[in-house]
């Protein structure tokens, strides 16, 4: 078996085992689903918005929240990690001849599935708003795979810091880092509704930069490459910086 099959093999393996997982700790997979429906709820209805944003709010929040949604619930994922990590689990599969990183590519590809769910789950309770996405099954296929690159790079800094944290209860602190990230953001304001250098620091933000483009693509606007490319490269980039960073510390850990 040739070494690509093999980690290909042992990352499902380990896939398998997460979705295992989901059988026994439902509650933490029905939560993921319904955290970012409440937010569409309670920012659409109860508080409002849409200052400065031209047209309907809804189909301004909507894509807005579906970037938001993949910046959010990445402690789950980190606190798996750990929780392997300090039960000894990470150091059984490492004495084991399975490919280096089959347990973290495992978890994240249980993680975006996960992730897809949710997006999904936001999107029809959207359409039951009224949000609509008016740009054909290319710009809408198109916008779902930004979401989900974008998802997939802040997995992988999750994972990452997951792994230096080392402890389940230090997760919570980190994630408190992914807050700042998700609200300096145009999720749910846009950026001309902001002071001038807030807007600035908010239009350079990853998330916005996906947002834009989701937005484009869902409402019917087109590709436009002033939105897309940055919405493509600046996950690109974070994947380049945070998944070799967590396949080494994965494999300098302790056998």
């Amino acid at each position: 078996m040739s070494t690509s099959t093999h980690a290909l093999t042992d990352s499902w393996t380990m896939t398998r085992r997460e979705l295992a997982h989901w059988a026994r700790q439902p509650v933490r997979v029905v939560v993921s689903l319904v955290f970012p429906v409440m937010l569409l709820l309670m920012f659409g209805y109860l508080i409002g918005g849409g200052r400065g944003v031209q047209g309907s709010y809804i189909d301004y929040l909507v894509p807005g929240l579906l970037a938001l949604t993949m910046a959010f619930g990445l402690e789950g994922t980190m606190i798996a990690v750990t929780q392997d990590l300090n039960k000894g689990v990470i150091d059984r599969f490492r004495s084991m001849p399975m490919a280096n990183g089959a347990v973290l590519v495992g978890r994240s590809a249980a993680d975006m599935l996960q992730s897809a769910l949710a997006l999904f789950a936001l999107m029809g309770v959207g359409y039951a708003l009224g949000w609509r996405a008016d740009g054909g099954l290319g710009a809408f296929l198109g916008a779902v795979g930004l979401l989900l690159l974008f998802r997939f790079a802040m997995l992988w800094i999750g994972i990452h810091l997951a792994l230096v944290a080392g402890k389940p209860e230090l997760v919570q602190a980190v994630q408190i880092l992914v807050w700042p990230i998700g609200f300096l953001s145009n999720a749910l304001a846009t950026p001309d509704s902001m002071p001038d250098w807030l807007g600035t620091v908010v239009e350079w933000n990853p998330m916005s930069r996906t947002a834009m483009a989701v937005r484009d693509l869902f409402g019917g606007l087109g590709a436009d490459p002033g939105h897309v490319w940055p919405a493509v490269v600046w996950p690109l980039v974070l994947l380049a910086v945070f998944f070799p960073l967590a396949v080494r510390k994965f494999g300098t850990l302790s056998k």
